[in-house]
């Protein structure tokens, strides 16, 4: 390889490499809150959709990692953003990181997938479209997936924190 030029194999372990640098950072940083909150977790990293996802699990039955969950997630997302901003500290990059904990945003991914694809049987019934309820990014982005996947589109309307999907008849 000359300099100057790249191949998309060297771009992509290049991304790959940076992605589980982020998991690392990710992995770090919530292994010394974990310590701090005296609380008992294991880390996995792993590379998902072009981004690091790193989740805290448990073996234990305890509800220890439902106080980092919080009422619908809200403790998790905040603890997500720390995440990201800890990696961005570390790497200068912005960070799409996924943070999941006690298994909570992939229960949540499941319920929303059922929800785009309800939806999108709705809408070729009746022909119109519909408005779903406000939902955070992640979940705006599982629907719209859902929803493709089905065969239509779907659109996000409004602003935050009342976005909303709206699915659009073919």
């Amino acid at each position: 390889m000359t300099e100057g030029t790249t191949t998309a194999a060297a771009e992509s372990g290049d991304t790959l490499t940076r992605l589980e640098q982020e998991g690392e950072i990710a992995a770090d940083y919530l292994e010394g809150l974990l310590d701090i909150a005296d609380l008992d977790g294991d880390i996995d990293m792993d590379v998902e959709a072009d981004r690091a996802a790193v989740s805290i699990v448990s073996d234990s039955a305890s509800r220890d990692l439902q106080k980092l969950v919080g009422r619908d997630g809200e403790v998790l997302e905040a603890l997500q953003e720390l995440t990201r901003l800890a990696v961005h500290r570390e790497t200068g990059d912005r960070s799409r990181l996924m943070l999941d904990i006690a298994g909570f945003r992939a229960k949540k991914r499941e319920e929303l997938a059922a929800l785009g694809a309800k939806a999108a049987e709705d809408v070729k019934a009746s022909g119109e479209p519909l408005k779903l309820a406000p939902m955070t990014p992640f979940e705006r982005k599982v629907v719209h997936d859902a929803v493709a996947a089905a065969g239509l589109r779907s659109e996000s309307e409004g602003e935050e924190p009342q976005r909303f999907v709206v699915v659009l008849p073919a």
